[in-house]
């Protein structure tokens, strides 16, 4: 497999499936990668390759901390396959979490896996991200109501990049602390799927497989019930899921495996073949952790534009912090156990200060959203995401720059006029010809309540025109209605 010029960090390395290249990945945020070379499997991992092997796993620590408690404290664990798995977690494991490339880019439902993994990083074990180049090719049917849309290779291959990219990138921004373990490998389970003939799943994994235990999983049960019904390839799913775990447990020694309560169906048909075609097999567990969901019930992870992508290059560091940044006091404090690594009582005391007389609105949320970008886009994210927000703060003093600007014009609406439209043009009537309001009243009416301004200024006089100043380097123009609607004026 050719090397991708694409990067991780100075730490990690691109593997093949049989022969290893030392070659530096090198994420940008921007960047743009062929995918043409790319058939099989990506390897990342941080530290060196004899890391692979669990025989280098440091030995057991008395200092070593129960990722198991830890996560319970905090909210994410939902279910574990056996509570061996608490005195388990106390030596060094290996874990894994698979991620189907169904989109070029991670989304918000995918953070908390990656988060988990993190946990278990911390605590000292070794962490194995999974490609599914060959299971996104079936569909997951948990959780979904309809089959899910066939891929095309050129597709495929995208999304595997891009799922790749986001990892190693986000993995790689994680922290450190005394226990830290620094491996993280990740690979795609089409390298040993592409070899695997039918007959030999039949005979290998078909028939070891109970069907009627197959279809009492609940994502096969309320697909069976529901008016479409479920296809064989969907049906299969849970196997090909359960063999992967077999074959990381046979040879790369990882013996958990986490996932969302979604997967707990997939995650026991896994524990349950390596029993039952490896039935002196010791020491194999699966784990999940609850679904992202807001106080009301609904799903944590949607904008109004759709989904909170982890990509930069689908959704800006400042969008990003922005979403969390709006996240209502009724989650914040559960929002900051779950998705960052902040110390529980940092986490209460901010909660504590939430309901005092002098706390400052949104402060807890200021943390979270922090906290969040920071390990999804590193610290050069974050600054770019607070840069741009402090900037863009209606009535800010800090003098407005047309990269700034162009830094949200994937963001927010944006038009289009000439020079000699937009000089000399009432900022009443500009508000309607730009789309940012419905008409000069309401224009009018929000200028008289200090809502309306230019460029950060309040705009304080119906009778106020753009000047040439007004013009930032003489391209742009950044016209809000309030702290939240904006619209960006490229000047042609």
């Amino acid at each position: 497999m050719a090397a991708i010029a694409s990067a991780c960090g100075s730490r990690t390395f691109l593997l093949s499936q049989r022969s290893l290249f030392f070659s530096t990945f090198n994420i940008s945020s921007k960047s743009t990668v062929s995918f043409s070379s790319v058939r099989s499997s990506c390897r990342c991992i941080a530290s060196s390759a004899s890391s692979l092997q669990s025989s280098t796993l440091e030995p057991h620590s008395a200092s070593r901390r129960n990722v198991v408690e830890i996560l319970e404290e905090r909210g994410l664990l939902e279910s574990i396959t056996s509570d061996n798995l608490r005195s388990a977690s106390l030596s060094p494991l290996k874990v894994y979490c698979g991620f189907d490339p169904t989109a070029e880019s991670l989304h918000l439902g995918n953070l908390l896996g990656l988060i988990v993994l993190s946990w278990f990083r911390r605590c000292g074990h070794a962490t194995v991200a999974l490609i599914g180049g060959a299971t996104a090719r079936v569909g997951d049917p948990s959780g979904k109501s309809l089959e899910r849309p066939e891929l095309d290779l050129k597709t495929l291959e995208a999304n595997t990049l891009g799922i790749t990219n986001s990892i190693a990138r986000i993995l790689g921004n994680s922290g450190s602390d005394s226990n830290f373990s620094p491996n993280f490998v990740i690979l795609n389970n089409y390298d040993w799927w592409k070899e695997f003939r039918f007959l030999d799943f039949l005979k290998g994994v078909g028939r070891f497989a109970r069907v009627g235990t197959m279809m009492a999983k609940e994502s096969v049960r309320r697909r069976l019930e529901s008016e479409q019904g479920m296809s064989y390839t969907e049906f299969t799913y849970q196997l090909l899921q359960a063999y992967d775990f077999l074959h990381l447990f046979q040879n790369e020694g990882v013996s958990v495996q986490i996932g969302g309560s979604d997967q707990w169906g997939n995650i026991t048909a896994g524990t349950e073949l390596i029993r039952k075609i490896l039935p002196h097999a010791d020491g194999v567990y699966g784990l999940t952790f609850p679904l992202l969901l807001k106080s009301d019930g609904t799903k944590f992870g949607k904008s109004e534009d759709g989904a909170v992508w982890l990509s930069p290059s689908m959704l800006s560091p400042y969008k990003f912090y922005q979403y969390f940044f709006s996240v209502p006091d009724a989650d914040v404090a559960r929002f900051l156990k779950i998705l960052t690594f902040l110390d529980m009582k940092d986490i209460q005391d901010l909660e504590s200060q939430m309901g005092s007389s002098g706390y400052v609105p949104n402060t807890a949320q200021r943390r979270l959203a922090e906290e969040v970008t920071r390990f999804v886009h590193g610290e050069d994210g974050l600054s770019e995401a607070l840069k741009a927000t402090e900037a863009l703060k209606p009535g800010a003093e800090t003098k407005l720059d047309w990269k700034t600007i162009e830094g949200i014009a994937e963001d927010v609406p944006c038009c289009s006029l000439g020079y000699d439209q937009v000089l000399n043009l009432l900022i009443v009537d500009l508000s309607v010809t730009s789309g940012l309001l419905e008409s000069k009243s309401a224009a009018r009416r929000l200028l008289k309540q200090g809502g309306l301004y230019l460029n950060n200024s309040r705009v304080d006089s119906e009778g106020k025109r753009v000047e040439a100043a007004d013009i930032v380097d003489g391209k742009v123009l950044l016209l809000s209605a309030g702290k939240k609607n904006k619209v960006v004026v490229r000047i042609s």
